[in-house]
């Protein structure tokens, strides 16, 4: 059950990110952002992002993508696919709000 939204457009540099990237950002970001409500809770995180899944079970080759899986481990989350048709509340949500 969804606690909270929340949403930040991304800078120009961030937006030539690889998706990957992009994603796992936004992992970070949130929960950091709710870290008062989420830390010591189990997190189920569902992204239509597959390769995602991977990032805390083997070694990222990106060394951004290294620091933030080490940044994942302070919180107990589980990363689940969801394929995107499936995920309606977030695509939803990026398709049809306004961030003027």
């Amino acid at each position: 059950m969804p606690l909270a939204f929340a949403s930040q457009k991304l800078t120009g540099p961030q937006s030539a990110w690889s998706t990957i990237e992009r994603e796992a950002f936004v992992i970070i970001w949130a929960l950091n952002r709710f870290k008062d409500i989420v830390c010591g809770a189990e997190i189920t995180v569902f992204c239509d992002h597959n390769p995602l899944q991977y990032i805390n079970e083997c070694a990222p080759k990106s060394a951004k993508l290294l620091r933030w899986s080490l940044a994942l481990q302070e919180f107990d989350i589980d990363l689940r696919y969801a394929k995107g048709s499936d995920n309606v509340v977030v695509n939803y949500l990026s398709r049809n709000v306004s961030y003027e």
